[in-house]
């Protein structure tokens, strides 16, 4: 063998054994803080009790008052903007921070859904004549009510996938999140998006899906995980709409699920490092 091919081969073996010494890294992200106060609790408790380290805000929600107080309460945890261009539930409500009629209905709320919905016809932005000019002013407002309430603000997310809705969004939230220096997209740091392997409906197939996903991970490796806990309560069994009528069962499911001791105990086992957004920049 020529010495230059035994150098590459002693470099990859290196690597190799390099990445497999490293641990795996996890960011356990929940989404939706300000939609209700059962949100906002249950992701507090999934941060103080569980695994979860980086909490998504939706700015022009009607509970983001009482998200602030909690966060100021709690400043380790790492947050994020959820840029929103929707207000999906039936009953529950919020409106853009800004003057902008091409993104709302005829009530002045947003729209219930970016995409086709068969649930709700013509009730989704896309099927109107948005406007950037006014998407860039509305999130402008979300992000600078955001940082002046919660100064430590690190990164923007997409709430209900409105940063895919078309190429020019794409680059605006961009724009702006390297204006506002909350830059962090998981993805540029080699971070792998994984989900619930197998059911997921109940508390326990939750913990377990979760589970055999565990199982999946690799040393050396990033991933991501995101869902939505919220705790069980009058007021969140209240909150739903068309084809998501479980909403309490489902997001108490979560909650169960960050904090569980089982699910603890495999991640300490396989040596699985909890980390958050603001942990990548490391």
């Amino acid at each position: 063998m020529k010495s230059s091919s035994l150098f590459l081969v002693i470099i990859f073996l290196v690597n190799s054994l390099s990445a497999q010494t490293k641990p795996t890294r996890l960011i356990v992200r929940g989404d939706d803080m300000g939609f209700s106060h059962s949100g906002n609790l249950g992701l507090i408790e999934c941060y103080q009790k569980g695994i979860e380290r980086s909490i998504e805000v939706l700015v022009p929600s009607p509970w983001f008052p009482e998200a602030v107080k909690m966060l100021k309460n709690n400043p380790g945890v790492d947050v994020g903007i959820h840029l929103t261009l929707t207000s999906e539930w039936d009953i529950v409500k919020w409106r853009p921070l800004t003057d902008c009629k091409s993104l709302t209905d005829s009530r002045g709320y947003f729209y219930p859904m970016i995409w086709t919905n068969k649930n709700y016809p013509g009730q989704n932005l896309l099927a109107h004549q948005w406007k950037i000019n006014e998407i860039e002013k509305e999130w402008r407002a979300q992000i600078e009510l955001a940082i002046k309430e919660i100064p430590r603000i690190s990164h923007i997310s997409s709430h209900m996938g409105c940063l895919d809705m078309d190429n020019s969004v794409t680059k605006l939230a961009k724009r702006l999140a390297k204006e506002y220096k909350i830059d962090i997209e998981p993805s540029e740091y080699n971070t792998i998006d994984v989900g619930y392997y197998g059911p997921h409906t109940t508390s326990a197939e939750k913990i377990k899906s979760f589970i055999a996903m565990l199982d999946t991970l690799q040393p050396g490796k990033t991933y991501l995980f995101v869902d939505h806990p919220a705790i069980n309560s009058p007021e969140l069994q209240a909150i739903h709409h068309i084809g998501y009528e479980n909403v309490a069962e489902d997001r108490q499911g979560v909650v169960d699920l960050f904090t569980s001791d089982e699910v603890k105990k495999v991640i300490q086992q396989k040596n699985i490092q909890i980390i958050s957004y603001k942990e990548l920049l490391n």
